[in-house]
């Protein structure tokens, strides 16, 4: 069976029809070509897939596309402004947080959920609270050091 969905990607407006077991990363992927969130583990243990629903991190291997009717979604690609980087993207680059650059993705997006979640409640970051935050972003080649010094830049 499959569903008529409206999607908001990254600004754009998309009308899919997709059958009802569609997740959201094989929305993106396959049917609007977007190779930014990555599909790692496929059961939401690695984070490589992550990106912003209506401004709240997901999992999108986790999610039916056709659940989210009239959701506006955020991949990677839909995180810079033209030519200039997101202030993570370039926090990211200035301390060489991207090493094999397969999780980058789905890390890029969830530190900007987490710097959103942070500014909602007025949390204050440090170190502990980025990796504890970020947990759920597997980053297996190195570069997590750098990732949690780029979020702690962004959130001071």
């Amino acid at each position: 069976m499959a569903t008529e969905t409206g999607l908001e990607v990254n600004g754009g407006s998309h009308t899919l029809r997709l059958d009802n077991r569609c997740t959201l990363l094989d929305a993106l992927r396959e049917h609007l070509g977007l190779t930014g969130p990555k599909k790692g583990c496929d059961h939401g243990q690695c984070g490589a897939c992550t990106v912003l629903v209506d401004g709240r991190r997901v999992n999108s291997c986790l999610m039916l596309a056709v659940s989210l009717d009239g959701a506006s979604v955020t991949t990677v690609e839909g995180l810079a402004d033209g030519e200039q980087l997101h202030p993570v993207q370039q926090a990211f680059l200035d301390h060489d947080a991207f090493q094999c650059g397969f999780c980058t993705p789905g890390q890029l997006c969830s530190a900007v959920g987490l710097l959103a979640e942070a500014a909602r409640t007025g949390e204050r970051l440090d170190e502990a609270s980025v990796r504890e935050r970020m947990s759920g972003n597997i980053c297996r080649c190195g570069a997590y050091p750098g990732i949690v010094r780029a979020v702690l830049e962004v959130s001071a």
